[in-house]
């Protein structure tokens, strides 16, 4: 019998639980209009990116960079968030459970006051979160995951990993857990030889059948 206290979810935010991926798109498809990388696509490319490894890959400039940034929070300020459909009752029933989650998300701490204005509930349902001025290397890198594994006090193959970009669950995989692919951004193919499952929408997620899926001890 698995023991319910080293389980751990472990969540992105952009695109598995907000419906941020298309606004996202949007802004760096136009912050490479404005100042252009030379990049196609350059808004797919760098999903699951942190900023500062995007300006570093993209932007190495700082007279730029900092145009960029001034822009790209310019864009920002403007997005309004909301949850995906069953995002916040799945993270409502691990609650009621006492089964950790944690947030780990390449966003800034900039970025996410601006989320806790428009879902102030958020990091009342979590019980860390992780954000990109907390980690020094972007996924596919599982520094991310691996330090919100430790947080909880588990073992990253006792945690399970939702994600919807492929440097997303690529970092999953690195960490060693199990992997949940949530297609929308990225297509099910795309997503598959990476995730251990792969799933359209958080709605009705069997939280039973997926503990049931890890390392038996």
């Amino acid at each position: 019998m698995q023991d319910i206290n080293k389980i751990g979810f472990l969540f992105d935010l952009d695109g598995v639980l907000i419906d941020s991926e298309k606004g996202y798109s949007q802004i760096w498809r136009r912050v490479n209009e404005e100042y252009p990388t030379g990049v196609d696509n350059l808004e797919m490319v760098i999903k699951g990116c942190t900023l500062d490894k995007i300006l570093a890959d993209y932007y190495p400039d700082s007279i730029i960079a900092e145009k960029v940034t001034k822009r790209l929070y310019e864009l920002e300020g403007k997005m309004k968030y909301e949850f995906k459909d069953g995002a916040k009752e799945l993270l409502l029933q691990l609650r009621d459970r006492k089964i950790p989650a944690v947030l780990v998300t390449s966003s800034n701490d900039k970025k996410m006051k601006h989320l806790y204005e428009e879902i102030p509930e958020m990091p009342d349902l979590f019980d860390f979160i992780i954000t990109a001025n907390q980690i020094s290397r972007s996924k596919p890198d599982p520094e991310g995951y691996l330090l919100g594994a430790k947080k909880i006090g588990s073992n990253p193959v006792n945690c399970i990993v939702f994600e919807d970009s492929l440097q997303g669950v690529r970092a999953g995989e690195n960490a060693g857990a199990l992997v949940v692919g949530v297609a929308g951004t990225l297509s099910e193919e795309i997503l598959r030889p990476h995730s251990d499952v792969v799933v359209n929408t958080l709605e009705n997620i069997d939280i039973d059948c997926l503990i049931k899926k890890l390392p038996k001890k």
